[in-house]
């Protein structure tokens, strides 16, 4: 039973009135779009734990294939490496060549450079080197990658362009010796390496003013000639 009210319930009542105001209307379906969001909230949460799971699970991932493509490049390396090293010395009849990383620390991310010592010549960079022995050293390491790991054919477009007899020569035997295990397309105006070919394609330009192929085969010529 209230007697008396105090001085300040007027006030009391006002500030309260301003609060249920400023409140606004009553939403009564407060609860259910509270289990609604706190639903969703559930939903992506258990997504992001799922997406960070998969994350870390990538990037182990990652680090394993990088392992394992490292030590690979590592060991196609040293194959090549060897290879290249002997068909510098065979295709130039002496000097020495060696492959070099140049970033050692980071084999995934390294280049690798050339470095060439001719026949009576010291150890210098590709880049030094005169047109035709670049394009010899680039034959020696085609040549070397395609006895590390053979391909079904290899084209080369005039490779022997630059080239003196002499080292067209020594180009021949080592094509005639890889081709047992890769089919060879040669683009050339050279006649050496011409006829080491077995089929000899060549394009004439007939009466009509139009491109034509003639192709030979020696191995039929051979035998017509000893009939």
């Amino acid at each position: 039973r209230v007697e008396t009210l105090s001085d300040t319930i007027k006030d009391q009542i006002s500030r309260q009135k301003g609060l249920l105001h400023r409140m606004g209307a009553v939403n009564p379906d407060a609860i259910e779009e509270y289990e609604s969001v706190n639903e969703r909230y559930h939903f992506l949460l258990t997504q992001s734990n799922d997406l960070k799971a998969a994350d870390k699970d990538l990037r182990s991932v990652i680090a394993e294939l990088d392992e394992m493509m490292k030590d690979a490049f590592q060991e196609t390396f040293e194959k090549v490496q060897l290879e290249f090293r002997e068909m510098f010395t065979r295709l130039f009849g002496g000097g020495a060549a060696k492959l070099v990383l140049t970033d050692p620390e980071n084999i995934n991310q390294s280049g690798i450079d050339i470095q060439a010592k001719l026949p009576g010549r010291r150890e210098q960079e590709l880049s030094l080197l005169s047109g035709g022995e670049r394009s010899l050293t680039s034959v020696a390491l085609v040549f070397a990658l395609l006895r590390v790991s053979p391909t079904p054919f290899c084209v080369l477009d005039e490779v022997d362009a630059a080239l003196d007899e002499a080292n067209v020569g020594r180009f021949c035997e080592l094509l005639k010796e890889l081709s047992r295990d890769t089919q060879f397309i040669v683009i050339t105006h050279n006649r050496n390496t011409v006829e080491t070919a077995d089929v000899i394609y060549g394009i004439t330009m007939g009466r009509d003013s139009s491109s034509q192929v003639v192709s030979l085969r020696l191995d039929e010529i051979n035998q017509d000639y000893l009939i």
